[in-house]
């Protein structure tokens, strides 16, 4: 009697009809991908989100990177930096890097605000909805409102967080408490700000009920909505709609960024795929013409330090006594002024430039001799979000004493990693969409305490 062997993978036979199905439906899941189904899938999104807003009667912040390209320009009240991997799992956290305190200037002047984002195909929520943004309303009212104790629990949309995981984020809660209060922010400016009313917080998403009218006590409320609608695998390959379709968009956009794209939609939105690319590149040769110089913000509590781009330098209208530019080679205008000294760091853009900062901010200690409690000091870098913010911390934490005046005297002898945290609290208070990248900020802790 024979016994009946298994098979193996010589046995297997896939027909060339199987393969041409694989073959099709990748073709048609890489056309569903396209720029203009992308730029559709936005706008129909952003219909959704304008509904939300008006239901509540809330203006609209973003939640860069991907936020803004769902809002259209004359809705968007401002923007906000949360990160999802502060809401990964087991990486729970409250960011002491970006703590969008700007968000508080809306709620104090709205009452509440929506905050917009997305996510790609499978979830029905990114984290940063789901988990960061929720850590960091309860950290804050902690923090701001420790007396209120029913503002202290962790809320979590139910279907989405696991009561397990949402107890194990609650358990990480008073770490993070402690961490922030560290940075010795101003409690009682962000009490006022709110109205000392505590910070509350809840859920929209395609297909969510809105409210037809608001009951009880909404004050200081964050709606925080999910722009795209959930969509599976096998939906997504066969149809024209992109869930989280703004997403990643250096991967698809040709350059194209949310300003030039509500600038210009309809115009985007008529041609055809294969001419996008050309109008793109038009469009965006154009708006980088016309681009103004970011303005210098001041960084409190200093009244001497101020951050910009490198093309603020040359602006007419500006006094400073020391501009400090992080860029490849200084600019003809700044090298010949003779009305204040110029400080070049050669640093290029990206990871690179950052790594170059290091062995450029030695630089800094010829400000020893020039420094006076009078002075003014403009630091620079390209996009004036990054290396300039980098050199800027170093400044503070070598010259400036805890009050904010310069000190002629460097102090960095007692800089220490809490020291460096309290510093740049100041600078991301004072300048919220500053982005150092982690290079960057890993080059100046080098240099401080290296």
């Amino acid at each position: 009697m024979s016994t009946q062997q298994p098979l193996r993978e010589s046995d297997l036979i896939f027909s060339s009809a199987s393969s041409a199905l694989k073959d099709a439906l990748g073709e048609l899941k890489r056309a569903n991908l396209s720029i203009k189904n992308r730029l559709r899938s936005i706008k129909e999104d952003s219909e959704f989100v304008t509904k939300v807003a008006d239901a509540f009667d809330l203006p609209l912040v973003a939640n860069e990177r991907c936020g803004s390209w769902y809002i259209p320009p004359d809705r968007k009240a401002g923007s906000a930096y949360f990160k999802s991997t502060d809401g990964h799992f087991h990486q729970w956290g409250f960011s002491l890097r970006r703590l969008n305190l700007q968000v508080l200037d809306a709620l104090g002047k709205h009452g509440g605000c929506v905050i917009v984002d997305s996510t790609r195909r499978g979830k029905s929520m990114p984290d940063a909805l789901s988990k960061t943004i929720p850590i960091w309303i309860t950290v804050l009212n902690r923090l701001i409102f420790p007396d209120d104790a029913e503002s202290h629990d962790l809320r979590t949309p139910l279907d989405v967080v696991s009561e397990s995981e949402h107890v194990q984020i609650e358990s990480r809660l008073g770490e993070c408490v402690e961490a922030a209060r560290g940075l010795k922010l101003d409690l009682q400016r962000l009490r006022d700000k709110l109205h000392n009313r505590r910070i509350q917080v809840t859920w929209q998403r395609p297909g969510d009920t809105l409210p037809e009218r608001l009951d009880g006590d909404v004050s200081n409320l964050i709606v925080l909505c999910t722009a795209s609608n959930q969509t599976s695998n096998e939906t997504s390959a066969t149809s024209d709609y992109v869930q989280g379709a703004a997403d990643d968009p250096e991967s698809w956009s040709h350059g194209l960024d949310s300003s030039c794209f509500w600038s210009h939609q309809e115009e985007l939105l008529s041609t055809a795929e294969d001419g996008l690319p050309n109008l793109i590149s038009k469009l965006m040769a154009q708006a980088k013409s016309s681009s103004s110089a970011r303005s210098p913000v001041l960084i409190k509590p200093t009244g001497s330090l101020w951050i910009g781009d490198n093309a603020s330098a040359a602006s007419p209208g500006h006094d400073f006594d020391i501009v400090i530019s992080c860029s490849t080679k200084p600019a003809a205008s700044q090298s010949t002024a003779s009305n204040h000294q110029h400080v070049h760091l050669a640093c290029s853009t990206g990871k690179i430039g950052s790594r170059q900062l290091r062995t450029q901010l030695p630089k800094l200690e010829q400000l020893r001799s020039t420094l006076s409690p009078s002075s003014k000091v403009l630091l620079t870098c390209e996009s004036g979000k990054d290396l300039a913010v980098g050199t800027a911390l170093a400044i503070l934490c070598l010259y400036i004493d805890e009050q904010g005046a310069l000190n002629l005297q460097s102090h960095g002898e007692s800089v220490n990693k809490t020291m460096i945290k309290q510093r740049l609290s100041w600078i991301m208070v004072s300048m919220p969409d500053a982005s150092p990248s982690r290079a960057t900020l890993q080059s100046v802790n080098a240099f401080l305490m290296g």
